[in-house]
């Protein structure tokens, strides 16, 4: 990363990973050629997220050659001028993962997969959940993608003295995303930070 002081840790990479409404996935084609695509992906614990799909296509294509994928996701993401020098910028929080991906076989874990991923994006809708289930498990395939390396994260904010913000601690992250602590301008709300 050439600038580190935008550098942030795991634990911020994966809020961002988590508060993105979708990741990109990046893959390899069988024949070479990169392929990636914005995905709806559902952590289940620091190193595991899961998407589905079809049963067969180009995700699964290249999966099977070649599991190893990259995930990049961007929150928070803002044009702006520079507030001291007037430029024009953008500011941002973004995250970037490694990880291998693989087919969920396991009926027990892929129905534990798309839970977590009505869950997250449909909750107020789970009471429907068993019946979809019964009417899609057998025409729906899970991914599973494991990270391989701790995640990256990354931001360019400005504080409200018009100050770049710098990276920060684990612990430091963790006080403010508890809400017991609030730096920088940002705001705390339902004790996290929005």
């Amino acid at each position: 990363m050439r600038k580190v002081s935008r550098e942030m840790d795991a634990a911020f990479a994966l809020e961002v990973l988590d508060k993105a409404p979708y990741v990109t996935v990046s893959m390899t084609r069988p024949d070479g050629t990169p392929y990636g695509l914005p995905l709806s992906l559902a952590r289940t614990d620091e190193k595991t997220f899961y998407f589905h799909c079809a049963l067969e296509g180009d995700k699964l294509d290249c999966i099977t050659h070649q599991p190893t994928v990259f995930l990049s996701a961007v929150t928070k993401c803002a044009p702006t001028v520079g507030p001291k020098d007037g430029s024009f910028t953008l500011q941002f929080k973004s995250a970037t993962a490694v990880g291998k991906a693989e087919l969920v076989n396991d009926r027990e874990e892929k129905i534990a997969a798309l839970r977590a991923i009505c869950e997250r994006f449909l909750p107020h809708h789970m009471a429907a959940f068993d019946d979809a289930i019964a009417r899609s498990l057998d025409h729906t395939a899970v991914v599973r993608i494991t990270l391989t390396e701790p995640p990256v994260g990354k931001r360019k904010q400005y504080d409200k003295q018009g100050e770049e913000m710098t990276g920060q601690s684990s612990e430091s992250h963790h006080a403010c995303m508890n809400g017991r602590v609030a730096k920088d301008g940002d705001a705390v709300k339902y004790g996290r930070m929005e």
